[in-house]
């Protein structure tokens, strides 16, 4: 049996977390929606896995969750790494224009 500690390491090592915005939380999330690579990681889009992610769990998830999923799909389509709250501003914008 693995130890707590172990788990934790074996989860560091996995290439998602070399993402500027992914920590312990995007990453069990990224895990419900059977992300497990940079390169499937690169082929999403935001809206669409933010969406699954409340289908899949049954609930809804804070509009910020959006956030970080355009900001570690941007650093996988360009190597671009950005703060997730820079992407606040464009949900925001959606939200007001009706399109989010």
């Amino acid at each position: 049996m693995k130890k707590p500690s172990d788990f934790k390491k074996q989860q560091r090592s996995h290439e998602l977390f070399s993402l500027m915005n992914v920590g312990q939380a995007t990453f069990r999330d990224l895990e419900i929606l059977n992300i497990q690579t940079i390169e499937k990681l690169s082929q999403a889009h935001p809206d669409e896995l933010y969406k699954r992610l409340q289908q899949l769990t049954g609930r809804s998830h804070d509009p910020c969750v959006w956030d970080v999923f355009s900001a570690i799909i941007h650093e996988a389509r360009t190597g671009e790494k950005t703060p997730w709250y820079k992407w606040t501003a464009v949900r925001k914008k959606r939200q007001k224009a009706g399109t989010f």
